[in-house]
């Protein structure tokens, strides 16, 4: 396989990292961003080039960009893999912390991918990933920020795969299930924090006992499943357009495309 240059945002840690490594040792060359640099030392050695990078900040966005493109002078792959989930209440979270999460989740994913698409243009070839979510298609009680994100990416990419087609870039949307990263950790104490002695505190309770249970008993898949799924798609001549893997992914996504709404709601709550 031919050497590409790849970005990667979210590289510290979880499915970036993973995916860093892989790609690394299977001779691409690899420039890996995130905000906990101290985090990312370990990729240095197995030949990951490091960054910071904070998605909120465009002047870091710009930054990056520009470092690989001066060292590398193309632009092969950008995978956009940095997210987080915000969960609460739509009562509980403020407008501020969603706006912060679609920062994250879209407008500084979006802005780094309008900064590499010109190169890409230029080469008249490249592949951008995308890491969604089966959450970018179902949705869960609590979870209504997250979820508008991932919601928001999904129809976002597709738009964005018919534009630049005709540049010969391809645009590839990965939807992972439960993965043992640190989204469960991220996920709990400030649920409940903000539940705490409120109308959403025993729901909110329901919810970190079914996160734990999926992510915490040993079901989730490793970060490994979804690496493997995106080196794929980075190496595929023509890589599909959308990529379901991990636990619970497939069942859920087609128990949403069958299922009625209060049916699905059903089974949402049931879960729970």
């Amino acid at each position: 396989m031919e050497s590409q240059v790849i970005l990667i945002t979210g590289a510290s840690s979880g499915l970036g990292k993973a995916t860093a490594l892989t790609l690394t040792e299977r001779g691409h060359r690899v420039s890996g961003g995130a905000r906990r640099v101290g985090k990312m030392e370990s990729l240095v050695k197995s030949g990951v080039s490091i960054h910071f990078l904070d998605l909120t900040d465009e002047a870091s966005i710009e930054e990056f960009v520009a470092e690989v493109l001066k060292r590398e002078s193309r632009i092969d792959v950008l995978i956009n893999n940095a997210g987080y989930g915000t969960y609460g209440s739509v009562e509980d979270i403020s407008i501020s912390e969603a706006r912060e999460q679609f920062e994250v989740n879209l407008f500084g994913l979006a802005r780094l991918t309008q900064l590499v698409l010109p190169t890409m243009r230029e080469q008249g070839s490249g592949t951008i990933i995308n890491l969604s979510s089966m959450g970018g298609k179902v949705y869960t009680p609590l979870g209504a920020w997250y979820h508008a994100t991932k919601h928001a990416l999904e129809g976002w990419s597709d738009c964005l795969r018919i534009e630049v087609a005709q540049f010969g870039i391809d645009v590839v949307i990965i939807e992972p299930g439960a993965i043992e990263t640190e989204f469960e950790e991220v996920l709990i104490n400030p649920l409940l924090e903000r539940s705490k002695n409120g109308p959403y505190e025993t729901l909110a309770g329901k919810m970190v006992k079914a996160t734990r249970d999926t992510f915490s008993s040993g079901k989730a898949s490793k970060p490994s499943v979804i690496a493997n799924v995106i080196v794929k798609a980075v190496e595929s001549k023509k890589p599909n357009t959308r990529c379901v893997a991990g636990y619970l992914a497939k069942p859920t996504l087609v128990a949403r495309a069958l299922l009625p709404d209060r049916v699905f709601d059903w089974v949402i709550r049931t879960f729970m």
